[in-house]
């Protein structure tokens, strides 16, 4: 069983045997352990699709719609999401390495076992998003995204570029947010409650503060 640790937070990772996959590129193939490099599925409708055992490697799936099914033990790499809508989709035990969801949304998602490193998220709409287990984004660019109605409790949040990003009803208790700089969050204080910082995030936290209660800090 393969795993990895970010934080305090141990991940279960997809377990492939290379040899044992095939090679397919019609996504209405059978999309159980199989490698699927390079196909372009640029601005198809995906209707309750499951992709199991698999990997995808340099992909298209930019401006698809994707609705229902899921992605289980999964190896997602250098593969475009961008201006994709995925909604009711189950993504469990994947790692996801150097994709791009800019400008994605992303609605009514179940993540559970999930590693996002090195993505871009950048102007993604993350709505109703759900962490039922260990979620991690590590090395991401979520600049000017919004989340709205997330619950992604105990999540960790490493080293990403947070500027900007928007956060609306969001339920992050527990969640570790160490190692990224909280100056340009653009949310109110609720939505931070219960997660960890560290003391070099403390004058973040204060600016957010002033904004969000709309105090005026004057000089003697």
């Amino acid at each position: 069983m393969r795993t990895t640790t970010v934080g305090d937070l141990r991940i279960l990772l997809p377990d492939l045997d290379i040899d044992d996959l095939d090679s397919v590129s019609d996504p209405t193939d059978d999309l159980s352990d199989a490698t699927i490099e390079n196909a372009s599925w640029r601005g198809v409708t995906l209707d309750d699709v499951t992709v199991r055992g698999s990997r995808l490697i340099g992909a298209d799936v930019s401006e698809s719609n994707w609705e229902a099914g899921s992605l289980f033990g999964c190896e997602i790499t250098r593969t475009d999401f961008s201006g994709a809508t995925l909604s009711g989709v189950n993504i469990e035990r994947c790692a996801v390495s150097g994709s791009r969801f800019t400008g994605t949304r992303l609605t009514d998602i179940r993540l559970k076992d999930v590693l996002f490193e090195g993505c871009r998220f950048d102007y993604a709409t993350l709505t109703r998003v759900t962490a039922a287990r260990a979620v991690a984004f590590v090395d991401c660019v979520l600049t000017d995204a919004t989340w709205s109605s997330c619950r992604l409790p105990d999540t960790v949040l490493r080293s990403c570029q947070l500027a900007r990003l928007e956060l609306d009803s969001c339920h992050l208790n527990g969640t570790d947010l160490r190692g990224n700089t909280l100056h340009d969050l653009k949310t109110g204080l609720g939505n931070l409650r219960g997660v960890t910082l560290d003391e070099d995030q403390l004058p973040d936290l204060t600016h957010l503060a002033v904004q969000d209660l709309n105090l005026t800090v004057r000089k003697r």
